[in-house]
């Protein structure tokens, strides 16, 4: 039953048919194969190429393959209630729109800003990777030319501001072609990191992976106050540079590369079959990704001695590109940095076509203005597509990158700890829901997924939870001004109460 005020509930029911109404209507292109594109497209970027390197030579040393290991199963686990979910209400939104069903609508506004981290500063944050690759690979050709500009004494990032508006304009013009696109430079950054693992091996030391995880080292990364873990904070244990806690801290931190394939349930209203292909899509993609991303964690680490990924004092940050430099194979560095760029490209368009997606069925409920619902010729909302563009370049473009990463890492596991959750409500709430895909061993699977996500967000530092608590109360503070009031859900139920009374008098004799 929908409740009222705060936790008033859309029925799937109700959700299924909004998704007719012709002025929001979004085009049916997509199969399962497109969607294991996407998924692919969008997970193999950043992490792969910049995070593998680094976070093994800051936190976790060797021992990087397994903090992949264990951010892919917290991944699997809550892939899994994706999969429920989007195989039962293919509506565009994903953790939004399921929210909505199950914990009413304050938690699905709640979590609709919070996918706001996630993808609009993911793709800002990736952007900005892009550009720094993109000097890289310019410098690499012979010309000497930096992506950023200071203009009028700021620092403007063109090469940021270049990439983001040309994924607007490709992503306006329609989904099924922003697939194509993304098929063909997913394909040749697959071909890169393959390229990586065979070429890798044959320089592989054994004895650059011993010790495996190694000692704790004092003081450590972890810093002191808000700077350190919100675990070491809590329980006083300090350091997180090597041994467990290193290792612990480096699954949270490297979780970013695994960021994306949750975009594949925004697709869900623009897929042909849902049931079956979003299953597919979602845990076909991370399949493929888990694998690779471990056998190159295995390699990078076997090529260098983990100390030598360290964080340079000016701020450097090892790549795989650093690996085979080490060892000589400066066309192999070549070759990876442009595999890194294309990787990129795909990162930021489908982390921007997720964005749009969920800013659309917020739209489309009334919680942000429902004229930026309005779908155009080419069957994508334009208006909120050309936002969201604007917004991600202004920040890729002229903000400095920061502590994006943990930020996005938050969000998303925030979004996952409540799709697991709505599991387990609509399992009781609506069992005779068709369910195109069921999540096995329910309720030790969602329970599973939630207990992993808290485990990875304990592991972020006290500054971000900081950070992303004021962001949360500034988006309770929009709810309760603009969204309440204009929420078509709650003028449906105004509505209905009025009328009443009405009824009644007519039956009067």
């Amino acid at each position: 039953m929908p409740g009222n005020g705060l936790w008033r509930t859309k029925s799937i029911e109700q959700s299924i048919a909004d998704t007719d109404e012709p002025d929001t209507k979004l085009r049916k292109d997509l199969t399962a194969w497109d969607l294991t594109v996407f998924g692919v497209a969008v997970v193999i970027g950043a992490g792969i190429f910049t995070l593998t390197a680094s976070t093994a030579g800051n936190l976790a040393g060797p021992s990087v393959s397994l903090a992949f290991v264990l951010a892919a199963i917290a991944c699997a686990l809550a892939a899994l209630c994706y999969a429920e979910f989007a195989s039962t209400v293919p509506v565009a939104g994903s953790a939004y729109t399921f929210s909505y069903a199950t914990f009413g609508e304050f938690v699905a506004w709640i979590i609709g800003w919070d996918l706001v981290l996630e993808f609009a500063v993911g793709s800002a944050a990736v952007a900005k990777g892009w550009s720094i690759y993109l000097q890289t690979v310019l410098k690499q050709m012979g010309i000497e030319v930096k992506t950023t500009a200071v203009i009028g004494g700021i620092d403007v990032d063109w090469g940021s501001l270049l990439l983001v508006g040309g994924l607007t304009v490709l992503l306006i013009v329609g989904t099924k072609l922003s697939s194509r696109v993304s098929a063909v430079i997913t394909a040749i950054k697959v071909a890169v990191v393959l390229l990586v693992i065979v070429l890798g091996i044959g320089y592989i030391k054994a004895e650059n992976y011993s010790p495996y995880i190694p000692p704790a080292a004092e003081g450590g990364t972890a810093g002191s106050g808000l700077e350190q873990s919100l675990f070491s904070l809590i329980t006083g244990y300090g350091g997180s540079t090597y041994g467990v806690l290193g290792l612990l801290a480096a699954a949270s931190l490297v979780f970013f590369a695994f960021i994306g394939f949750d975009v594949v349930a925004t697709t869900a209203e623009e897929t042909k079959n849902p049931q079956k292909a979003l299953p597919r899509g979602i845990l076909g993609s991370l399949a493929i990704v888990t694998v690779l991303y471990v056998a190159v964690s295995l390699v990078i680490t076997g090529m260098v001695p983990y100390d030598k990924l360290k964080t340079q004092p000016d701020g450097t940050r090892a790549t795989l590109a650093s690996a085979f430099s080490d060892n000589g194979v400066d066309w192999a560095a070549t070759v990876i940095s442009v595999g890194a760029l294309a990787g990129l490209t795909t990162v930021v368009m489908v982390l921007m076509l997720g964005q749009t997606r969920v800013l659309f069925a917020m739209s489309r409920d009334g919680l942000l203005p429902r004229g930026l619902s309005k779908t155009g010729t080419h069957g994508t909302p334009v208006k909120i597509t050309a936002i969201v563009g604007v917004l991600v370049a202004i920040a890729a473009g002229f903000f400095p990158a920061g502590k994006l990463e943990e930020m996005v890492n938050v969000g998303t596991l925030f979004a996952f700890v409540l799709v697991s959750g709505g599991v387990l409500v609509l399992r009781k709430t609506r069992p005779d829901l068709p369910r195109g895909f069921k999540v096995p061993l329910v309720p030790l699977v969602p329970i599973l997924a939630i207990l992993s996500c808290l485990w990875l967000m304990l592991n972020l530092t006290a500054l971000t939870w900081v950070r992303f608590i004021v962001w949360m109360l500034l988006g309770t503070v929009v709810y309760f001004a603009y969204s309440r009031r204009n929420s078509v859900l709650g003028k449906r139920g105004q509505a209905a109460v009025h009328a009443e009374p009405v009824i009644k008098r007519d039956e009067e004799p």
